[in-house]
């Protein structure tokens, strides 16, 4: 009599598990998906993608980061794909589309790798192996650059934004995006390093006018209006006290109860109340303050009071808006009244109340040596305007990048061309298996001007082999015209962007593409199934 033996579970019902060739199967699958989904974005003759979301809202962009967050992405390894944009955005600010499809080139790259029976664990080698000496490579390839190389950091600029939304007016914008940048970088005083804050760049966008109005204010834009109407529309070489205490009579801060049994009681109380205002606003205007900036609340009573004085006053301004003032007006933020002294106020040259589309908001200009800024951006439709701010944080962050690290490559596929050539040569010095990986890693490389050329309706076999032959020839910045089919100087032509989009590009898509093809079993954890308890039952309750 046979025995039956009892199958032995080790995990929960309905756990769904993959192994071996068909889990990196799977993996690398979704991340391909993911990278050929944002790989029809990428360059100046980049399509658009339309993403709506469950609610009906509609977002219309290029940026890779924007897709990828938007899309929802459920399968594990192709969230991981979103992280390398998410990280590159953190980063360095432009480039996502870059990174994730150098992420997906590998992946398919190691899958013909793994068909003819090379283990996952010498493609990763060789990856690792071939990304230290991109990095290397790019260093000694890389140009430099300074914060006064003003054309150059505009050509920075208009590369960053051509392909995007905010192309027709790229001219302008990049103009806006370079002033803005330089006024506000500063120096580490030990470590001679330069130090770049984008949060001192205050990016508002409002629907209503052309793009081409855009403008940059020198000072900063707070969307409140003054409190009180009497209060003068604009005022000339204003000296601005920021305050961070209310003007108004504070409360005790423990339950008292005050009796009044008196009519004369109570307009003496009502009199001492209106005088303890009046000293306030008399100590606001004694020190020169023409203009005040509150964090906290305005009393009925002060206002008319600041009003008379002809003092301009906003209130409940934001903690960062703050902030951002005292650094553009160059004052500082007080926290009471008795210590509000002449020393303390900032100083612009402008300050005016304006109604920008529907909204009256309050303009801080003519700062001297700002160290906070504001970009006005319109768009004439949401979309427009959005993605106008868009194409304007991709600007500032390659800028941003740029100056941090000081060195400069070319765009248009020429970086990358060059590196795989000099990778094919750094392969041939290896024996071994990971020879074929690091000549793999090389190969994944040209898809970016592979993807260039097809985006712009050329023929990508063409265009690599004369890239191929420049670059043997030793044109270092041979790129892709994408607008006359032919190989350019990329460098000549303006099309510059940082050296730290291409490190951390090359660096994270190297990282993810090992990671993803070290796995070799996906266990995928039950759906949750417990039935919805219904209305108005308690647990426990029989039905």
């Amino acid at each position: 009599m046979t025995q039956q033996i009892q199958p032995i579970f080790i995990l929960p019902e309905n756990t769904q598990r993959s192994t071996g060739k068909n889990a990196q199967r799977n993996n690398i699958m979704a991340a391909k998906l993911v990278a050929e989904t944002v790989r029809t974005t990428l360059g100046p003759k980049g399509m658009d993608k339309m993403l709506v979301d469950s609610l009906g809202d509609v977002v219309i962009t290029n940026d890779g980061v924007t897709i990828l967050k938007e899309m929802n992405i459920e399968h594990p390894s192709a969230k991981m794909l979103v992280e390398i944009a998410k990280t590159q955005e953190n980063e360095v600010g432009d480039g996502t589309t870059t990174a994730v499809v150098i992420a997906g080139e590998l992946l398919k790259r190691a899958e013909t790798l793994l068909d003819q029976d090379i283990h996952p664990t010498v493609i990763a080698k060789g990856y690792r192996l071939a990304a230290e000496k991109a990095l290397s490579i790019l260093n000694q390839m890389a140009e430099n650059i300074s914060e006064n190389d003003k054309s150059m950091l505009k050509k920075i600029s208009i590369t960053a934004m051509t392909g995007k939304g905010a192309e027709s007016s790229k001219e302008h914008l990049s103009e806006m995006a370079v002033t803005a940048i330089t006024s506000i970088v500063e120096k580490d005083k030990e470590t001679g390093k330069t130090i770049i804050d984008l949060q001192n760049i205050k990016l508002e966008k409002k629907v209503g006018a052309s793009v081409e109005e855009s403008e940059l204010i020198l000072g900063l834009v707070i969307d409140k209006e003054k409190v009180h109407y009497g209060m003068p529309k604009q005022v000339r070489n204003a000296k601005i006290a920021l305050v961070d205490a209310a003007v108004e009579i504070r409360s005790t801060e423990t339950d008292a109860k005050i009796h009044i049994n008196d009519p004369m009681q109570m307009q003496a109380f009502l009199d001492q109340e209106e005088k303890m205002l009046r000293d306030m606003v008399e100590k606001i205007a004694k020190t020169g303050a023409n203009v005040v900036f509150c964090q906290k609340g305005i009393d009925d009573v002060a206002q008319h009071f600041l009003a008379k004085k002809g003092i301009y006053c906003v209130r409940r301004v934001k903690k960062s808006d703050m902030e951002a003032l005292a650094r553009s007006a160059n004052g500082r933020i007080v926290t009471n009244f008795d210590d509000l002294s002449e020393q303390d106020l900032g100083s612009a040259g402008l300050i005016e109340e304006k109604k920008v589309g529907d909204e009256m908001m309050t303009y801080v200009k003519e700062c001297k040596n700002p160290k906070a800024v504001t970009m006005l951006l319109r768009g004439s439709t949401e979309h427009v305007a959005a993605e106008v701010k868009r194409a304007m944080e991709d600007a500032l962050g390659g800028l941003a990048s740029a100056l941090r690290k000081g060195k400069i490559v070319a765009g248009a596929g020429a970086t990358e061309m060059e590196l795989a050539r000099h990778i094919r040569k750094y392969s041939e010095t290896l024996s071994g298996r990971e020879q074929l990986a690091v000549n793999a890693f090389a190969e994944a490389l040209e898809i970016i001007p592979r993807t260039l050329a097809e985006n712009a309706g050329l023929d990508p076999i063409d265009i690599l082999a004369e890239l191929k032959a420049a670059h043997d020839k030793g044109m270092k910045w041979a790129g892709v015209d994408v607008f006359n089919g032919k190989v350019m100087d990329a460098f000549a032509n303006d099309v510059i962007e940082p050296l730290g989009i291409k490190t951390q590009a090359v660096s994270s898509a190297a990282e993810v593409a090992v990671m993803i093809l070290r796995i070799d079993d996906v266990i995928a954890a039950a759906k949750s199934s417990v039935p919805p308890m219904p209305q108005g039952s308690m647990p426990g309750m029989e039905m």
